[in-house]
């Protein structure tokens, strides 16, 4: 198998031209196949013959999530006994949305996460730790099974959570990686300490992250990525995906943002108008999956804002590259007149080594404003703790929320939930 795509060395032009190629061949079987697609071209009186270049997309309406909840069963372009596998992700009203995956959409699962493992500098041979659940309808563990097998790594099946048991599983089979959320790596590094663990010679050579944000929009080291790194010099790759995407973006040895495959994914960066961001520019991505079978998805608006970069990378790649998100679109908060997202919180509550762990909330009062609650635990028990978090909040965003303490047994629960394979930081009560 290929696990460096020539199309990912070639040139913007030849990506273009290569991505329009694969554009009509999905519209010829979406208005063949897909009850929603075929709806939504005679609404609209899409002629498919007329979409001949990327920029032709704009003549289609966008998908949203509501959509694939509403209508869930109307995307499914194959019958029911062909699905071998059935996903779901979270939905907007919600109930979970349902995803089913083919025999060969299941390849080209293998086949994405394989070259985005490779990107990272996966090899074959090498031995890899899942720290995370392949169980629970969750496509990412499944995805990173299937990819590490189709390379030729050796996997571990962990699983999240128990760090005894991981650094059992560490010192016993050695893997020189570890996939896991980054905030676990944190206490795995706590139970090491104090358990004399020698957790710095071990044989882990770095974790390639999910769930959490490693780094700043300059692409420097946010405070989770330098707090993990102060403990323990290990790399850390940056990752991004979704269920309705099937596709990974994934950092290169190099570190400045995710990789696109452009044989698997189409993807444009539009404004609240649904118009293209200027270069630079923030804005929210927007994908059409090439080669899905099952469920595929024309103009599906992800919901995260995110900056695309364009200048060649030094790997050798011209791919476009994804840098962090910025944020949710709906977790976009107002408060006391400024403009916030959750990953910015993050930062700030990251900052603080006696917090054990938090979560943010998200309401509305009672004339309507939005109104954050940082809920944490922590050891510090200083009276002033409290005031000292809140005083940091106001010098890095200009606003000081409510905070209120709890004790550790209790939030955990909530925020490391078993049915959710990743920290439950953030909850947005608003209606």
């Amino acid at each position: 198998m290929e696990l460096y795509p020539k199309i990912e060395t070639s040139s913007r032009d030849t990506i273009q031209q290569f991505q329009e190629s694969k554009l009509k061949e999905l519209l010829v079987y979406l208005e063949k196949y897909s009850p929603f697609y075929q709806k939504l071209f005679k609404e609209n009186l899409i002629d498919i013959n007329d979409i001949k270049t990327l920029e032709d997309l704009r003549k289609i309406p966008t998908t949203s999530k509501n959509d694939l909840q509403q209508h869930n069963h109307d995307f499914f372009c194959v019958p029911l006994d062909k699905i071998v596998d059935y996903s779901t992700t979270s939905g907007t009203l919600g109930d979970p949305v349902t995803f089913g995956l083919s025999d060969n959409d299941l390849e080209r699962l293998a086949y994405n996460e394989a070259i985005s493992f490779a990107c990272t500098g996966v090899q074959k041979g090498d031995v890899v730790q899942m720290i995370t659940t392949i169980d629970k309808r969750f496509m990412a563990g499944l995805a990173y099974f299937l990819g590490l097998r189709k390379m030729g790594a050796s996997v571990v099946r962990m699983g999240p959570g128990i760090p005894e048991l991981q650094w059992d599983s560490i010192f016993r089979y050695k893997p020189k990686y570890l996939i896991t959320v980054p905030s676990f790596l944190l206490k795995m590094i706590d139970y090491a300490e104090k358990h004399g663990l020698d957790y710095k010679n071990s044989s882990v050579y770095g974790a390639i992250c999910i769930g959490e944000g490693l780094k700043n929009q300059d692409f420097t080291d946010n405070i989770l990525s330098k707090k993990i790194k102060e403990k323990w010099d290990i790399k850390l790759f940056s990752t991004y995906a979704s269920t309705e995407m099937s596709t990974a973006f994934t950092e290169c040895e190099f570190q400045v943002g995710g990789h696109h495959h452009p044989e698997l994914i189409i993807t444009e960066i539009l404004d609240d108008n649904e118009n293209p961001v200027q270069e630079g520019e923030s804005g929210e991505l927007t994908i059409t999956t090439l080669g899905v079978e099952a469920i595929p998805l024309l103009r599906f608006k992800t919901g995260d804002l995110v900056k695309a970069h364009y200048e060649p990378c030094q790997c050798g790649r011209n791919t476009m590259r994804l840098g962090p998100v910025v944020g949710r679109k709906q977790q976009m908060i107002k408060y006391k007149g400024t403009t916030l997202y959750p990953p910015a919180m993050n930062d700030i509550l990251n900052d603080f080594n006696n917090i054990l762990c938090y979560q943010i909330v998200i309401q509305s009062d009672e004339i309507g404003l939005d109104e954050i609650i940082i809920k944490l635990s922590t050891d510090n028990e200083d009276e002033n703790f409290v005031n000292e978090v809140r005083d940091h909040f106001r010098a890095k965003l200009r606003v000081g929320p409510k905070i209120e303490v709890l004790d550790f047994d209790v939030l955990s629960k909530i925020v490391f939930n078993p049915i959710s394979r990743k920290p439950i930081n953030f909850i947005d009560l608003r209606a």
